[in-house]
């Protein structure tokens, strides 16, 4: 559930699972806890497993389990609960295993390298190279669930690039809680940018190389010149805005000014044009009045915002926003329906904009699906098969994908 570094490390306990062998049928809910409501799905999730298993063991991990142990530990579905970090241990899967392995995650000073050789299922392959967050922003409580920052060693990422891209993987994405912090706790203190670069030069055969959500404000001068300048670098960037307002992003503790988000779009476009923006925009944060949503609203003209992920605010209990004067659930969905409706236009103008042109689309799911490089999702028809970069022209779209067809 949840994040893409919750599908990485999916993969690294399938892995464990499966090492560990034995008769009984595990099944294991990677958990995720941004918002209550994610919780409450993990929690809805772990009881429709319970009717749909009945003989299985149901061990619940990732987030939600680190932050709140005992919520599961009484769920009387819930054979055993494990921790964040304890997780990508092998040691917690063997069988005779404690019951509960919820270690102390603030204590946690490196993230270790767990090689994944394929990505079951996945023609996108996801690659961990940081966890853990150092900063705390108001409406957030994935710090408690993921510890301090921590990297990746860039000898170690390469190497597991160069086995995913073997195993037949056309695109990888770097990921992380917070992707652009990656480097200042490892040797010589390098950054994201020289991190990428890296890996470029040192595995020739990755086609398609993605990032996950950047905070625009930490990215280094080397990063954004690959990103306006590296063909092999998707032309699309995920940014955490959270909102358009300067008092909003105050209180929520943000590091970056609207003018800064702005610009940052502004100086890739120029030199990069096709490069899609999406973003995080909260709506209806607390003490967020008519006029600073506003604010966020023009931000998706001004930043061309053309995928939002966009929800209402949650309280999460355990932040600092969760304390402070709430706006009116109702007027926080309708302000996030406004908002998706706003991004939902520009997409269809980008969209618009591709009828007529031919597109590199990366094949999903049975082939008839995918996703171009500025991350545009593709119907495609014929199917290709899946894993495959194949061309295809655009003939149209129906609001939500591209329709194209290959020749």
């Amino acid at each position: 559930m949840g994040c893409r570094l919750n599908i990485h490390e999916g993969e690294v306990v399938r892995a464990h699972l499966a090492a560990a062998g034995g008769n009984r049928e595990r099944v294991v809910v990677n958990s995720c806890a941004v918002t209550s409501e994610a919780v409450r799905q993990t929690r809805q999730a772990v009881r429709r497993l319970a009717r749909e298993r009945p003989d299985a063991e149901i061990v619940v991990t990732g987030c939600a389990a680190q932050i709140e142990p005992d919520m599961f530990r009484a769920m009387p579905q819930v054979a055993r609960v494990v921790g964040n970090h304890d997780k990508l241990n092998p040691e917690s899967w063997r069988r005779g295993a404690p019951a509960d392995i919820v270690g102390d995650i603030m204590r946690v000073r490196e993230t270790a390298p767990h090689m994944v050789q394929a990505m079951e299922g996945h023609a996108r392959a996801f690659v961990e190279v940081q966890n853990g967050c150092d900063h705390r922003c108001t409406f957030c409580i994935i710090p408690q669930g993921r510890g301090n920052s921590r990297s990746v060693p860039a000898g170690l990422v390469v190497e597991r690039v160069r086995q995913l891209v073997s195993a037949g993987h056309g695109e990888v994405v770097l990921t992380g809680v917070d992707l652009t912090s990656y480097g200042p706790d490892l040797p010589g203190a390098p950054t994201l940018g020289s991190l990428v670069r890296r890996l470029l030069t040192h595995v020739p055969g990755l086609r398609r190389l993605r990032l996950s959500s950047l905070d625009s404000i930490e990215a280094d001068e080397e990063l954004i010149d690959l990103i306006c300048s590296e063909p092999r670098l998707m032309p699309h960037l995920h940014l955490s805005l959270q909102s358009g307002d300067d008092m909003i992003l105050k209180r929520m503790k943000r590091r970056h000014s609207r003018s800064d988000a702005v610009r940052f779009v502004e100086r890739v476009k120029a030199r990069r044009p096709d490069i899609a923006i999406g973003a995080d925009i909260i709506a209806g944060f607390p003490t967020e009045t008519p006029a600073m949503f506003e604010n966020s609203l023009k931000l998706i003209a001004d930043c061309d915002i053309v995928l939002g992920h966009i929800f209402p605010y949650s309280p999460r209990s355990g932040t600092p926003a969760a304390r402070m004067p709430q706006v009116p659930a109702a007027e926080r969905k309708a302000r996030a329906k406004t908002l998706r409706a706003a991004t939902a236009a520009r997409r269809n103008q980008w969209f618009d904009r591709l009828i007529g042109q031919d597109v590199r689309v990366l094949a999903e799911g049975a082939g008839d699906r995918g996703h171009a490089e500025d991350f545009a999702p593709v119907q495609l028809d014929p199917p290709a098969p899946r894993g495959s970069i194949v061309t295809a022209r655009v003939t149209g779209h129906d609001g939500a994908r591209l329709i194209a067809s290959r020749a």
